[in-house]
């Protein structure tokens, strides 16, 4: 059977023969002007799932770093992305040792309740409020002027009456990486219900184009010009009475708000999990505290202190000044080996150049406070020294006491640093006991002149029901090489009790004092039960 030839062919082997060469077909020619552009390769780029993209763009943009997000853009796989996303969420999670990751489960959350009640015309998550919100959580407070009208400035808003837009005020006792004590303000002046962050306390003062009216009290004695508190100038309020209001400090705070929240320390982590058995040849030395005071029948406010002398950490030059950080990472393990709880933060000394000599003869304290159940538990603690990248660690055991309704009991007897009542500022920082601040001084050593702090909680002391008063004899007990030098009763003056709670917060002052170890010892006795109970610290005194 014959086989058939197509008829190009033929004519193609007709034309080659009268030409008496060969035709090899040739690439096109790059520089041709006259190629036809579809005939070049065309590079394409596998497109990301938009489930993927979707995740990294909505789900998380709030809280995913640059570093993180640079990382997922570069994954080629849809399984390296689910990888990828297992392990941001679990990086983030609070306590691993569960099936559950609170934290996702949470963000979540946060996000449905955002759409739900700050959408207007654009979906919650878009908004100011939203973002806020999903970033950070929900505010310990919320001062909220729906209708916004007539309003009385506080004074740190520079006095006097004006009438506002709708606007709510956020506060928030503490946010990492941003502050302590922070009032955030979203301002709705379009009345459309899309409130917008204020950059200052102003933006919510409906008058404030209005010639002659919404003054503050500086404007209506004639001692500051409207005009200046239009432009920005801020004449009105140049005394700012709280820190917070100056304008670096609120951009800053808006500025930190912006940015997601970090994932702190995981290199600290791994050291505190026993991922690796060196430290340094040369590891930071600190103090570890553990102190107990009772919250509840079933939870004891556990307080962790770190201490690290100065001289430990290297200073650099930042922004003018002198300044060393240390980055302090604990986890705190049951017996079981559940871990029940961890910390992380940075504490930061700063110092000018005069004064770096004098900043390395003091030390930089730290403070976390975890309620925990009663019973035998683990903390480890990790600290770095961020510029020499220095480590040291400390691994505490401790039982967390188990208070009884009926016994006469104590708190850890702390001896502070620094004692005092606390104030406004305090509102969620570190060292706040009830009522006090309380900085313990974890190598006990005091130089002479300065104060000894004291303090400690009584429980189920008995009252006397015909005074009202503690039924209880406390004495001070001073002595020095197993000699008493003091012993001086309580006077009960000027405590802050709390039902049965008594507290003891006294300064002891060193001046006169001789130089060497001192035993303070606090003798209790309840007049009403007749239990006896007795509490002790030591403190050195140096020139």
């Amino acid at each position: 059977m014959s086989k058939v030839v197509p008829s190009y062919s033929v004519l193609c082997f007709a034309v080659c023969a009268l030409l008496g060469t060969a035709v090899i077909a040739q690439p096109p020619d790059k520089k041709d002007p006259n190629q036809d552009p579809l005939s070049n390769a065309r590079k394409v780029t596998a497109e990301v799932n938009k489930v993927y993209k979707k995740w990294m763009d909505q789900d998380v943009a709030y809280i995913i770093t640059d570093q993180e997000k640079k990382a997922f853009k570069a994954l080629t796989t849809d399984e390296e992305r689910e990888n990828f996303i297992e392990n941001f969420w679990r990086r983030r999670d609070p306590n691993p040792d569960t099936e559950e990751n609170e934290y996702r489960e949470e963000y979540y959350e946060r996000i449905a309740y955002a759409n739900q009640h700050f959408a207007s015309g654009i979906p919650g998550w878009k908004t100011d409020r939203g973002r806020v919100y999903i970033a950070h959580g929900k505010p310990d407070s919320i001062e909220s002027h729906p209708a916004g009208g007539s309003y009385d400035r506080p004074s740190w808003e520079g006095g006097g009456s004006t009438t506002t837009y709708p606007f709510e005020i956020w506060f928030y006792r503490h946010l990492d990486g941003v502050g302590d004590g922070l009032e955030i303000e979203f301002v709705d002046p379009t009345g459309t219900g899309e409130y917008r962050l204020a950059r200052d306390a102003s933006e919510k003062d409906a008058l404030k184009f209005v010639p002659g009216a919404g003054l503050t009290m500086m404007e209506q004695l004639g001692l500051a010009d409207k005009a200046d508190r239009i432009t920005g100038n801020n004449n009105y309020n140049t005394s700012y009475q709280r820190e917070q209001d100056t304008m670096f400090r609120r951009l800053e705070i808006q500025n930190n708000l912006m940015r997601p929240p970090t994932v702190k320390f995981s290199d600290l982590q791994g050291i505190a999990g026993g991922d690796t058995g060196v430290i340094d040849s040369n590891p930071l030395e600190f103090d570890l505290r553990v102190d107990f005071f009772r919250q509840s029948d079933d939870r004891v406010i556990t307080a962790f202190t770190v201490q690290a002398s100065n001289k430990e950490l290297s200073f650099e030059q930042v922004g003018g000044l002198e300044q060393a950080t240390m980055n302090i990472f604990g986890r705190i393990t049951a017996v079981s080996g559940k871990r029940s709880g961890i910390f992380e933060d940075s504490v930061t000394a700063t110092a000018t150049a005069l004064e770096l000599a004098e900043a390395r003869d003091r030390k930089s304290v730290y403070q976390k406070a975890i309620a925990l159940a009663p019973g035998t538990y683990k903390v480890d603690v990790v600290v770095r020294d961020v510029k020499s990248g220095t480590k040291g660690i400390q691994n505490l055991g401790f039982v967390v006491p188990r208070y009884d309704d009926k016994k006469l009991s104590t708190s850890s007897l702390i001896m502070a640093a620094k004692l005092r009542t606390t104030n406004d500022r305090d509102i969620g920082s570190q060292f706040v006991i009830g009522n006090a601040k309380v900085i313990p001084n974890l190598s006990g050593v005091y130089k002479q002149g300065q104060e000894v702090g004291l303090y400690m909680q009584v429980y189920n002391a008995g009252i006397d029901q015909t005074t009202l008063r503690p039924a209880v004899d406390v004495t001070y007990i001073l002595t020095k090489d197993g000699k008493e030098l003091l012993r001086t009763p309580e006077d009960w003056s000027g405590l802050s009790d709390s039902g049965q709670r008594l507290t003891l917060a006294r300064l002891l002052p060193t001046t006169f004092m001789p130089l060497g170890d001192y035993e303070l010892k606090v003798h209790i006795k309840d007049r009403v039960s007749g239990q006896v109970i007795e509490n002790k610290g030591k403190f050195t005194v140096i020139n």
